[in-house]
C-alpha cells in the first residue's frame, strides 16, 4: 500500500461555534481557535478539520452556506482565518475545510437569482420541477422532516431540498454550476488549506427522472435514498473534481458517504480510482429502530466488532479507512459506546480510544473526546438548538404518535446537540468557554470534566490520547499493518492482531463492566505492553484476567 501523510495523520474535528469564544458574545470563533492551537499541538494531532465557518444564515448551524468565499461574521473575518491558517502551519498543524456542495443556502446569490425566473442564467444551478396533481412533483420526505419539495411563488414551480427548505440542492448536472464549485475550491487551495471534508458528497448526483420513493407502513413520505445516494453520475463528477482541482495539490480529502458499502468505498477512495483519499462510513452508528434513527439503546460491542472488522479487512490494500466514533452529528462517544457512569467513564473512554486508534486508517478525534465529555442532561425543549432534534420532536410528538414523556429519552440520548455543548476548558463559569452567555447550554459536569483538570492529571484521558498518537508515529504497524479478528463470538471481548513485516500487535479490549478471563495466543506471553488503560505492568502468564473496561496492547517484534 502506498504511504501518504494523510494516512499517518491524526485529525481533530473542531465545531467552531462551541470550541472557544474570544470576544464574549457566547459563540466560538476563529480567534478562540487560534488561542488553543498550543493545546492541540500538545495533544499531538496533525490536522484540524473545521466544521463550516463560511457565511451562513445558520438554518443548520453553518451547513447552509450563502457565500463560500466569506467568513461568517460571528466567527470573525477572512483576515482572522488567514491568521489561523498561518499560525497553525507555523506549529506544524494542517487545516481541512468542510466542503458543503450538495446544497447551498436559499440566501446564496445563485439561488436568489435562480428563483426569479425560469429564464434566469442561474435557474439550472438548482433542481426545479413542476408540481403534480396539485402537489409536489413526488412523494419524497426530507431528512429534516416534511416534503423534499417547496413551491416557490415567483414561478409556481417546486425546488428540491433533501434537507431543510433553507438548503436547496445544487444541480450537479449543470456544467456551469460545477465550474463555479471548482473555481471556489481552487481559490481555497491556492490560499493554502490542506484539504476538504466533503459533506454528504455521495448525494450530489440525482437522476433525471425523479419517481416516487418507497413508503413503508403507510408512511406519509417516500424514501429518496434509492435515487439520490450514489446517484448515476457521482463517480464521474468526483473524477472530474479530482482532475480539475484535487490532483493539483498535496491535500487530504474525505467524503461523507452515508449508506456506502465496502465495495462502493473502493470506488470512492480506491488506491487508483482518482476520486477521494477516504470516506466516512456510518454503518456503526446508523442503527435503524422503530422510530427511524431515534433510540435510547447503546450499540452492542458484537455489532461494532462485526462492522469495523468488515471494513478493516474489506479495504485492506484497496482503499483507506477513516476511524471515528464521535462527531458533530453523533452523541458523545463515551455515552453512546462506552460507560459514562462516574466509576467507569475514564477507563471506558480510554478503552474506546485504544480499540479505535490501533486499527488501520486515519483516526478522527472530536473536540472534547480527549477529555471524556459526556451527553448533556438537557432539561427542556427550549434548550435544544439542533434543527434535526426540533424537527424530530415535531414529527414524533406534535404531529405523531408519541407523548413528550415517550420521546424525551430519545432526545436526551441521540440529539446532535449532545456533541455541540461548549468545550469544557476549566471549572470557571461557563466552563471557561465564554465570558458571555453561551449560545447553547454548558454541560453541568464541566466542574469535574475539563481540560485544565486533565492537563494537571498525568493519568487523564488527554494524556492517554497523547500516548496513543505518539505510538502511532513510532510504530508503522499501527498505521499500515494488516488486521485479523480473534474471538469472533465472545459477547464481551474484542481482540485483534495487527501485523506488518513480521511485527505483531495484539489488541485486547474488555467491553464489559465485569472481569473477563482471556488466554493469550501462542507467542504473546511475556511480550512488551505497548499501552494499557490500567496499571498492568506485565503479562507473563499464558492467560490473564481483564478488569472492567480494560484494554491492553501487546507487541511482539520480528
Amino acid at each position: 500500500m502506498n504511504r501518504a501523510w494523510w494516512k499517518e495523520a491524526v485529525v481533530y474535528q473542531i465545531y467552531p461555534r462551541s470550541f472557544m469564544d474570544s470576544n464574549g458574545d457566547g459563540i466560538g470563533d476563529l480567534n478562540g481557535i487560534i488561542s488553543k492551537l498550543d493545546y492541540l499541538k500538545l495533544l499531538g494531532v496533525d490536522v484540524i478539520w473545521l466544521s463550516p465557518v463560511y457565511q451562513s444564515p445558520n438554518a443548520d448551524n453553518g451547513y447552509d452556506i450563502s457565500d463560500y468565499q466569506a467568513i461568517m461574521a460571528e466567527f470573525g473575518t477572512m483576515e482572522d482565518f488567514d491568521r489561523l491558517l498561518s499560525q497553525a502551519h507555523g506549529k506544524g498543524l494542517k487545516i481541512v475545510m468542510d466542503l458543503v456542495v450538495n446544497h447551498s443556502s436559499d440566501e446564496h446569490k445563485w439561488f436568489v437569482e435562480s428563483r426569479k425566473s425560469v429564464n434566469s442564467p442561474y435557474r439550472n444551478y438548482y433542481i426545479w420541477r413542476d408540481g403534480k396533481n396539485g402537489g409536489p412533483p413526488n412523494n419524497w420526505g426530507s431528512w429534516f422532516g416534511g416534503s423534499t419539495w417547496t413551491r416557490d411563488g415567483a414561478t409556481g414551480m417546486y425546488y428540491l431540498h433533501l434537507f431543510s427548505p433553507k438548503q436547496p440542492d445544487l444541480n450537479w448536472s449543470s456544467p456551469a454550476l460545477r465550474d463555479e464549485i471548482y473555481r471556489m475550491m481552487t481559490w481555497w487551495c491556492d490560499k493554502g488549506i490542506d484539504g476538504f471534508r466533503m459533506d454528504v458528497i455521495s448525494m450530489i448526483s440525482k437522476p433525471d427522472i425523479l419517481p416516487d420513493g418507497p413508503a413503508e407502513n403507510g408512511a406519509q413520505y417516500g424514501d429518496f435514498t434509492p435515487y439520490c445516494i450514489h446517484g448515476p453520475h457521482v463517480h464521474e463528477y468526483l473524477r472530474e473534481m479530482n482532475s480539475r482541482v484535487l490532483s493539483h495539490y498535496d491535500i487530504m480529502t474525505v467524503g461523507e458517504t452515508s449508506g456506502v458499502t465496502v465495495e462502493q468505498a473502493r470506488l470512492y477512495a480506491g488506491e487508483d480510482t482518482h476520486e477521494l483519499n477516504m470516506v466516512f462510513q456510518f454503518e456503526h452508528v446508523d442503527v435503524p429502530g422503530k422510530y427511524a434513527g431515534w433510540r435510547t439503546n447503546k450499540i452492542s460491542m458484537p455489532f461494532l466488532r462485526a462492522v469495523f472488522s468488515k471494513w478493516q479487512t474489506g479495504l485492506n490494500g484497496k482503499a483507506w479507512n477513516s476511524l471515528f466514533l464521535g462527531n458533530h452529528d453523533q452523541p458523545r462517544s463515551v455515552s453512546q459506546f462506552g460507560d459514562d457512569r462516574p466509576a467507569f467513564r475514564v477507563v471506558s473512554a480510554k478503552l474506546l480510544a485504544t480499540w479505535l486508534h490501533m486499527m488501520q486508517g486515519t483516526p478522527y478525534i472530536y473536540q472534547g473526546e480527549e477529555l471524556g465529555m459526556t451527553n448533556c442532561p438537557f432539561e427542556s425543549l427550549s434548550e435544544f438548538r439542533d434543527i434535526d432534534s426540533l424537527n424530530g420532536y415535531r414529527t414524533w410528538v406534535e404531529n405523531g404518535p408519541l407523548t413528550h414523556a415517550q420521546f424525551w429519552p430519545f432526545l436526551l440520548f441521540k440529539s446532535r446537540d449532545n456533541a455541540r455543548t461548549p468545550m469544557q476548558w476549566s471549572a470557571r463559569p461557563n466552563a471557561g468557554f465564554t465570558t458571555g452567555t453561551p449560545w447553547i447550554r454548558v454541560n453541568p459536569n464541566y466542574t469535574e470534566i475539563n481540560a485544565e483538570a486533565a492537563l494537571a492529571d498525568p493519568n487523564s484521558i488527554f494524556y492517554y490520547y497523547q500516548k496513543l498518537i505518539r505510538l502511532r508515529k513510532t510504530y508503522p504497524v499501527i498505521v499500515y499493518g494488516s488486521y485479523a479478528l480473534l474471538e469472533k463470538n465472545d459477547p464481551n471481548l474484542c481482540v485483534y492482531i495487527r501485523e506488518l513485516a513480521g511485527e505483531k500487535l495484539l489488541v485486547i479490549c474488555n467491553f464489559s463492566d465485569k472481569k473477563q478471563a482471556y488466554t493469550l495466543p501462542e507467542g504473546f506471553s511475556g511480550t512488551q505492553i505497548l499501552i494499557t488503560n490500567l496499571n498492568r505492568s506485565a503479562v507473563d502468564e499464558p492467560s490473564l484476567t481483564l478488569q472492567p473496561y480494560e484494554a491492553v496492547v501487546l507487541r511482539r517484534p520480528v
